[in-house]
């Protein structure tokens, strides 16, 4: 059965980023709950966590630039782990220059979203990743401003 409760795994090292992703989310009432890793070597250590049991996310947002361990190796490592694969990554990027500097399809990344993050533009970034999400079984539900959206994983 479907779960409203699995997360969204945000990657972001910059705590003004993260706390702006985590507000516009609040102001349109995102159901899921939203779980911070501030740098690739975190993000890294939800493998474990998810083979001991915890929910995977229904969706990775991750800064391109982290400290530790770079968005890019991260997204490989995720990508060559039969448990991640799956999961929808939606790299938060600076400027459109960043874009054309990645070579985002060939990274396997289908979306992005240049920040700050406003939520629009994640459920635009969502609906662009339609096959990688639909072979999760999840369904955004775009419901008015006042009644909470939620996204099943």
């Amino acid at each position: 059965m479907n779960n409203p409760h699995h997360p969204i795994l945000l990657v972001e090292d910059n705590p003004m980023d993260a706390d702006l992703t985590k507000r516009s989310f609040v102001r349109r009432n995102l159901a899921n709950p939203v779980e911070v890793a501030w740098d690739g070597e975190e993000a890294l250590s939800y493998i474990q966590r998810w083979e001991n049991g915890e929910p995977r996310p229904v969706a990775i947002l991750m800064d391109v630039n982290l400290p530790k361990v770079n968005g890019i190796e991260v997204l490989r490592k995720f990508q060559s782990h039969t448990m991640c694969k799956t999961i929808p990554v939606i790299f938060l990027i600076s400027s459109d220059e960043d874009k054309e500097m990645l070579d985002l399809p060939r990274l396997g990344v289908t979306s992005y979203i240049v920040k700050p993050v406003n939520f629009e533009k994640f459920v635009a970034a969502i609906t662009q990743v339609g096959l990688r999400w639909s072979a999760l079984d999840a369904t955004v539900i775009d419901a008015d401003p006042g009644k909470p959206i939620e996204i099943f994983g």
